[in-house]
């Protein structure tokens, strides 16, 4: 039977994930009408915040101190479950935010839950008005993190995801794929982290309309999502480019509102396809996607862009390694 202690801690903890619920939800909003260019995806927000929130909760969890480091580690795992529930069902985040956020409110709650455990001294009585005060001011800094944040200018990277296939296939064979697949069966391509699991739609069309430079490609994925791409370097029999256009595109309300290809934190600009011949009758294909991002944790994000553009590339090659070598 429970005590009327242990009653009276767990609707205290209870007590204190309904506030930190409240405050998160209440910050994400907050940003995204005070900053809509930048609020959500920062490092006051995706980092601090976490950081602080699972603070709360130790301090809240544990006043006196004293349980043991693996209690204060194992709050941001369970309160991961929490951010995930509430950016389903309250923020309409999707799969993709949720991924690329679960790791960070982890790994830097746990940050937060153990300076909780390291700094604050073993207690002799619970805490009193002033300690309270205190442990809710945790909740402030991720707030106060926003303000100094927004005086430090956005940093603004290039990069470039390229993946490779060997293809047992003649030029003459690979060189029409190239400029476009056709319609592409459910079950062409192959496996991905990004698309089995995260649920990235998948290329469902790929067509030429004209020849050259200045030729448009026409890219359809899965879930309605289209766009365009505009030929800007052709080489007969050997290369493809292109800068994409997403002025008429569609669909992409099935993705994330801050993961756009045309958006504030990431820009999608250029591609291509190098077909180059291995000497034994089979071929190097190689594509690559240039892309821009903008936020304060690009190197995080870069991490993102390499395992999502890469699992999009690598099903898009077998593909074409699967037409070419014709078994699909």
């Amino acid at each position: 039977m429970a005590t009327d202690m242990q009653i009276e801690a767990g609707w205290r903890i209870a007590r204190a994930c309904l506030v930190a619920a409240g405050w998160a939800i209440a910050c994400f909003f907050f940003v995204e009408w005070a900053r809509p260019d930048s609020g959500v995806v920062s490092v006051s927000f995706a980092i601090i915040q976490p950081a602080a929130i699972n603070a709360f909760l130790a301090c809240v969890a544990d006043p006196m101190r004293r349980r043991p480091l693996r209690f204060y580690l194992l709050i941001p795992v369970v309160s991961a479950i929490g951010m995930v529930l509430v950016s389903i069902f309250v923020l309409q985040e999707g799969a993709v935010c949720i991924a690329m956020l679960s790791p960070l409110w982890i790994g830097f709650g746990m940050i937060g839950a153990w300076l909780a455990y390291t700094l604050r001294p073993r207690a002799e009585r619970e805490a009193d008005l002033r300690d309270t005060f205190a442990v809710h001011g945790l909740l402030v800094l991720p707030m106060l993190a926003l303000i100094l944040e927004g005086l430090v200018p956005v940093p603004i990277d290039t990069r470039t995801v390229t993946r490779e296939v060997v293809i047992a296939a003649p030029a003459e064979d690979i060189w029409p794929l190239m400029q476009g697949m056709g319609d592409v069966p459910d079950n062409a391509g192959h496996w991905t982290v990004s698309h089995s699991i995260i649920g990235l739609p998948r290329p469902a069309l790929a067509k030429l309309d004209g020849k050259g430079i200045g030729a448009r490609r026409h890219a359809r994925w899965q879930h309605g999502v289209r766009f365009d791409e505009v030929v800007d370097g052709w080489q007969e029999g050997r290369a493809i480019h292109w800068q994409f256009d997403f002025a008429q595109s569609a669909g992409w309300e099935i993705t994330d509102p801050h993961l756009r290809p045309d958006g504030p934190y990431m820009r999608i600009l250029s591609g291509g396809y190098d077909l180059e011949p291995l000497g034994d009758g089979r071929h190097l294909l190689s594509l690559h996607t240039t892309y821009e991002a903008q936020t304060h944790f690009n190197g995080y994000a870069s991490l993102w862009g390499e395992l999502f553009l890469g699992d999009i590339h690598d099903n898009v090659l077998a593909v074409i390694r699967q037409r070419a070598e014709g078994a699909i």
